[in-house]
């Protein structure tokens, strides 16, 4: 081969090599099990973000954990090692202000989460997030969260007495249940099915899209439809966000804002298509006294009103929301 004939074919090999190698991964983590609605959001999202995205990038999920918990996940967006991720309660220990998604009972349904998100999440808590280094791309949805136990039904707080009760890794879930008389502890979702097959925890709470796809019923016997609190997911970037090229970051943060609805409909098809799969599997479900509950919430709605400064108006604004559901 002449020398001009291997140049050309070296410049045609380095071009190819260039090409191949300009498509962007977008890595993406969140602590859900495969079918959770975190799962399938990501996976959705993924889908019609690639179909977009073409050669430019590709959005990678990683589901299970596989990346690390939620604080991890935070950890890593913050250093630049994760692009995406979807934390959810642990956002309260980044930013006291989101401890209104610990406040039992607030979140009335789905339309006055939506109103929520539109109006204190992204206009209000999004900018003071992103003054410690994320961007909340999107707003999707972990649920109304329920408790779990392997001993008795739960109908009234005194009933968790004496209960080892995991909960997740934020300090106002810890407050709350607290408050109920519990001692708990704080353990990410990765480390519940083990804790609770061990007898090291004797139960939890989480939305039934965490409890059926995460086999708890295998350890657990009981379900108490106590929907205590709503959680939010956020589909939260950090430091690479900004590196994006800008036609990447629209087409992600256009696909994730469009999961929005999307995902608040699968939530809903999803309560009532695993309530049925729990009772199928032998869990014992039963109501709770939601009055009861609400007493016994009285004490965290006043400590969480004191010891953070904007939560009166925060709360004032998202029970105003709540009227027109």
């Amino acid at each position: 081969m002449s020398r001009p004939t291997l140049l050309i074919s070296l410049g045609t090999l380095f071009l190819w090599a260039s090409n191949a190698s300009a498509q962007q991964e977008i890595n993406f983590s969140h602590a859900g099990e495969p079918g959770s609605l975190y799962d399938r959001s990501a996976q959705e999202f993924a889908k019609r973000a690639n179909e977009r995205l073409g050669d430019k990038a590709r959005v990678t999920v990683y589901a299970s954990s596989q990346l690390g918990g939620d604080f991890e996940i935070m950890k890593k967006l913050k250093l630049g090692t994760l692009d995406l991720g979807l934390p959810s309660s642990v956002m309260s220990s980044y930013l006291p202000s989101f401890g209104i998604f610990e406040m039992p009972h607030l979140v009335k349904d789905r339309a006055h989460m939506a109103r929520i998100r539109d109006e204190i999440v992204l206009p209000i808590l999004a900018p003071a997030v992103k003054k410690v280094g994320y961007q909340i791309v999107a707003v999707w949805e972990n649920g109304f969260r329920h408790i779990t136990n392997s001993k008795r039904p739960i109908v009234k707080p005194d009933d968790l007495s004496g209960l080892n009760l995991r909960v997740p890794q934020g300090g106002w879930r810890v407050k709350m249940f607290q408050a109920y008389g519990v001692n708990p502890t704080p353990l990410a979702y990765s480390e519940v099915y083990l804790a609770l097959q061990t007898g090291a925890m004797d139960g939890q709470e989480n939305p039934l899209a965490q409890i059926y796809p995460g086999k708890l019923y295998e350890v657990q016997k009981f379900l108490s439809l106590s929907g205590h609190v709503y959680s939010p997911a956020y589909l939260m970037a950090g430091k690479n966000w900004e590196s994006m090229s800008p036609e990447i970051r629209k087409i992600v943060s256009e696909e994730a804002v469009a999961m929005q609805p999307i995902a608040a409909r699968l939530g809903t098809d999803l309560d009532q298509e695993f309530l049925k799969k729990l009772k199928d599997a032998g869990m014992v479900v039963n109501d709770v006294d939601q009055d009861a509950f609400a007493k016994a919430s009285e004490k965290i709605y006043q400590e969480f009103a004191t010891e953070v400064p904007e939560a009166k108006m925060l709360l004032n604004k998202a029970m105003g929301l709540g009227k027109s559901s």
